[in-house]
């Protein structure tokens, strides 16, 4: 247990049962603390907080709240121990539900994710009027770019261990990605909308996880995360099209600024190519440098999306040539 939260404990006198959780990638620890029957969860940050400013967590939890999302209620903040409090939603996990659910089940449930994505795009007014945190970061070029040569750094360089790495041609090609979607950065976005940041809570209701990051992005970029992001089968055409479909008709019923359907295509092709190489790009610093291999049946997978969006599109020849290649490398 960290010396902060047992401070914390001891100066709120509570007597309480600390079980450990396993934080996924990140450099935040949390504990359940169980107490008389009840339980909370204590989410334990490395450093203290700034004092004069809003933490990114508390701000976008009340963004969230604010625009009827369902999130985990902050109970306590202690800015000088970097620890927030806050309500303990269980164990149940949406990408773990999934695996097992029919046909029936798997539709009801995503469809509620996508509620969720729109619901969280049409926060956007809010967070502008109240300057969130949320409205000031953006997927601008610097930090696409910035991921996608995270991505070359640690696939080709940590764990491929390839001379040279990517090369500076495809490498103009990614920054011609980030620059296009730069450019499209119009709507709050939850960063790492993936299943596995999605809880179900005791009623049945899905409550999102993990939302400190948000910033403006991509009318696709949540939409390109939770069906494609941690994918061990690439999905079907017709699976990918039919959950498009029913999210335009989500923001439709939000109405939230009209997109067209052809050109939502083509911006979830470009998304498709940067969030898939980016998670690689984590993946690959996971596995080769902190030695987590949990995350290496994503990466085939992963690698034939961002081909296939790139041949979609008819662009990024030398991107697309060079990733083919480790397609076939990752699958042999």
């Amino acid at each position: 247990m960290s010396e902060s939260l047992s401070e914390y404990i001891k100066e709120r006198s509570l007597d309480v049962r600390i079980i450990p959780l396993t934080p996924d990638a990140s450099t935040r620890e949390y504990y359940r603390l169980q107490e008389n029957g009840s339980s909370t969860i204590a989410c334990v940050y490395p450093e203290a907080f700034p004092l004069n400013e809003s933490h990114p967590y508390v701000d976008v939890t009340t963004l969230f709240q604010d625009g009827g999302i369902r999130v985990p209620i902050i109970l306590d903040v202690d800015s000088r121990l970097g620890i927030i409090r806050m309500e303990d939603v269980g164990d149940s996990i949406l990408r773990e539900r999934l695996q097992i659910s029919d046909s029936s089940e798997i539709n009801s449930m995503l469809e509620r994710a996508l509620e969720i994505i729109a619901g969280i795009q049409a926060t956007t007014p809010i967070a502008k009027e109240r300057n969130s945190i949320a409205s000031r970061l953006s997927f601008d070029f610097e930090k696409l770019n910035w991921e996608l040569e995270f991505f070359s750094e640690h696939y080709f360089g940590s764990l491929r261990r390839v001379p040279g790495g990517l090369g500076e041609v495809p490498l103009k090609d990614l920054r011609d990605v980030a620059s296009k979607l730069s450019q499209r950065a119009a709507n709050v976005v939850h960063r790492d909308f993936h299943s596995a940041n999605i809880m179900i809570d005791q009623s049945g209701e899905l409550v999102v996880i993990d939302h400190q990051d948000a910033r403006m992005g991509t009318t696709s970029y949540d939409l390109v995360s939770l069906l494609l992001d941690r994918i061990e089968e690439v999905p079907s055409k017709e699976f990918i099209d039919k959950w498009i479909k029913v999210f335009l008709e989500k923001r439709e019923l939000r109405s939230l600024p009209p997109i067209s359907h052809d050109e939502f295509i083509a911006e979830f092709h470009l998304q498709s190519i940067q969030r898939c190489l980016k998670a690689i790009g984590t993946f690959s610093f996971q596995s080769a440098v902190r030695g987590k291999s949990g995350y290496d049946s994503y990466i085939a997978p992963m690698l034939r999306v961002a081909v296939d969006a790139a041949s979609n599109l008819r662009q990024f020849g030398s991107l697309r040539e060079i990733l083919e290649g480790e397609v076939e490398f990752q699958t042999r």
